[in-house]
């Protein structure tokens, strides 16, 4: 490699580790239009914004359509508030959860989970211990189950809340034209509630529903340390899961930043279940089999940034969902029923997954690299039972996998103790056929077939236990089992096991966090070192000149630059990996390795003889 190839691929590099920190500046986000003054909530007065943000309604109802150029569509459009009127509050606590219920909005408020607080770490238990606990919709504008949309739905009639049993809310409001919409939620085990809508017509004639919404809630970071790139919004549409991802809201190609999107619709009476979630949270809410919702509303929205207990702020910003219908008409008399089964709680598949109704896919499992999640997730929670540390859990798991992996691992090694011994004949073949290089190449691979070696023995191990790698990435990143989950010095195996920060270094790629500084992760370097470690005794590949060999011995500095302020748990998986390869190769270079065929060097292979004619 000469000098110009070297420099080109430093540059490169270069480029690829302040890509992230540079583009930003480049080229700015594009500001979110201004939000008119009037009280209707989100609405969109830009037209470069309006004509993203409606661009998914193309498929709507044409009602639906024209409310949203207008600013907003009729089924998001909230009440006036009624900041005077006092509101009545009640709760319904159970062993899981605290569930508040308000008059404004007539809906479910917030839910705090007793058994999380905010922060977690040593001295930090899942209890009550004077730490602030977890609280799902706190800063949302609307409680769940709150019904929205123009025309009879606009007006904010009184709310009373009465409770018919100690684990039963009912809630009543009074609209325009004999209209009533009654709310019961029953409360149960689980996260779980129950809930029955109805839209009552106790006027002499006939009232006209347009199109309107029920609040599923609205989910948004609990710590700061959150990651807010998982957080988001699902939808089953009865035959798989639609992610709704923060990347489609901010728009953004590869370099350039788009104008954000404010408002994301789909569906076509076939919306089964939505669910908005952080990392390990989330509040859904399944329709009846035989009442699915004609749309799945997503909005991003600002919220008030509101100080965690370390004097820290979780991002101010947040996602709604919401299940639209169609507009109907209500004959005197006649009332329109809807039943709900809501579930506000932590992401647990094990709990998710005994719902039914494909629920679980708010887990991310059902892709490919989700099978290899779901089966590490199961593997793991199945020997905490009988070793209560998920630190030697996932230490136990990575000994096993490699097991596995031994004898494809042995036999790779030796395929390139192999391949090593034959090098002086490998670099002869090059050096006959150095003018040719198609010719060379094709010599080359007829020599180490008729030696029984193979050029990508090396790679396939490290290939095949990707999938194993990027499952613990997909498991760990929002397994509500490791949240809080202590080992040695790491305090959450969910988050990178920062020991302390250098104040005034938050300005380094990759490295840096805004307002610490850099933080010093332990086990990120451990990984690092012991990649380097690995490196240096793998064999080299035969035909690779002194400098390439250097940079793929270095290589492995870029893992743990990617990897620097990932969980804990993974960097831990990584790290163990590393050293039982190493243990292999330690173990597999004293063993007796029988030589290879004694080849013919090449160059002394005498002619093939032509044959007579």
């Amino acid at each position: 490699m000469d000098r110009k190839s070297i420099l080109v691929l430093v540059a490169s590099f270069a480029v690829l580790l302040l890509w992230f920190w540079v583009v930003p500046i480049l080229y700015p986000p594009v500001p979110k239009p201004p939000a008119s003054q009037t009280n209707v909530v989100g609405a969109l007065t830009n037209q470069a914004a309006l004509s993203n943000a409606v661009a998914p309604l193309t498929s709507a109802p044409p009602a639906l359509v024209a409310a949203a150029t207008n600013g907003i569509p009729q089924a998001l459009v909230a009440p006036p508030a009624g900041p005077d009127a006092p509101e009545q509050i009640e709760t319904i606590e159970t062993p899981e959860a605290v569930f508040t219920f308000t008059s404004r909005g007539g809906g479910l408020k917030s839910v705090e989970l007793k058994k999380y607080t905010e922060e977690v770490g040593r001295g930090s238990p899942r209890g009550r211990d004077g730490k602030h606990l977890v609280e799902l919709n706190a800063r949302a504008e609307t409680p769940i189950l709150a019904l929205r949309g123009g025309g009879v739905f606009g007006a904010d009639g009184a709310c009373k809340l009465t409770r018919s049993s100690p684990r039963a809310i009912q809630i009543e409001q009074a609209l325009s034209g004999g209209l009533v919409v009654v709310k019961e939620f029953i409360v149960g085990s689980n996260y779980l509630l129950q809930a029955r809508v109805r839209i009552e017509n106790r006027g002499s004639q006939a009232a006209s529903l347009p199109e309107h919404s029920w609040s599923v809630g609205t989910a948004s970071s609990v710590s700061p340390l959150d990651d807010p790139t998982v957080m988001g919004a699902f939808w089953y549409n009865g035959q798989k899961r639609e992610p709704v991802a923060p990347s489609w809201f901010e728009n953004r190609s590869f370099c350039m930043a788009g104008v954000p999107r404010l408002l994301y619709s789909a569906g076509d009476g076939n919306v089964q279940w939505v669910a908005v979630h952080n990392q390990f949270f989330a509040v859904a809410a399944l329709t009846s089999s035989n009442q699915p919702a004609s749309k799945v509303l997503v909005r991003r929205l600002d919220l008030p940034q509101l100080p965690t207990p370390r004097g820290k702020s979780a991002p101010p910003f947040g996602y709604e969902a919401s299940l639209a219908y169609p507009a109907a008409s209500l004959p005197a008399g006649q009332i329109l029923e809807r039943q709900f089964t809501l579930y506000a709680g932590p992401k647990e598949y094990k709990t998710l997954s005994r719902l039914g109704g494909n629920l679980d896919g708010i887990m991310g499992y059902d892709d490919f690299f989700g099978w290899f999640a779901k089966a590490l997730l199961l593997s793991m929670n199945g020997l905490f039972t009988f070793i209560p540390n998920y630190g030697i859990v996932i230490i136990l798991i990575t000994v096993i996998i490699k097991l596995l992996f031994w004898p494809l691992t042995q036999a790779s090694t030796r395929s390139m103790k192999r391949m090593q011994a034959l090098q002086p004949q490998m670099k002869a073949l090059q050096e006959k056929y150095k003018d040719d290089p198609a010719k060379m190449n094709k010599k080359l691979m007829e020599f180490m077939k008729e030696n029984k070696v193979s050029p990508l023995g090396g790679c396939l191990p490290m290939l095949l236990q990707m999938p194993v790698f990027i499952g613990f990435f997909y498991m760990i990143r929002s397994a509500i089992e490791l949240r809080g989950a202590a080992f040695l010095w790491a305090r959450d195996l969910s988050r990178p096991d920062t020991l302390f920060h250098i104040p005034g270094l938050d300005w380094i790629p990759f490295f840096g966090q805004a307002g610490l500084g850099l933080p010093i992760n332990p086990l990120p370097l451990l990984m690092g070192a012991t990649m380097l470690w690995q490196a240096r005794m793998t064999p080299v590949t035969p035909g690779m000149d002194p400098m390439q060999q250097k940079i793929m011995k270095y290589m492995p500095m870029m893992f743990m630059v990617f990897l620097y302020n990932f969980s804990a748990g993974l960097t831990l998986y990584w790290t163990v990996q590393n050293l039982l390869t190493i243990a292999q190769m330690k173990l597999t270079k004293t063993q007796t390795d029988p030589a290879p065929a004694a080849p013919v060097s090449p160059a002394a292979r005498p002619p093939k003889k032509k044959k007579q004619v």
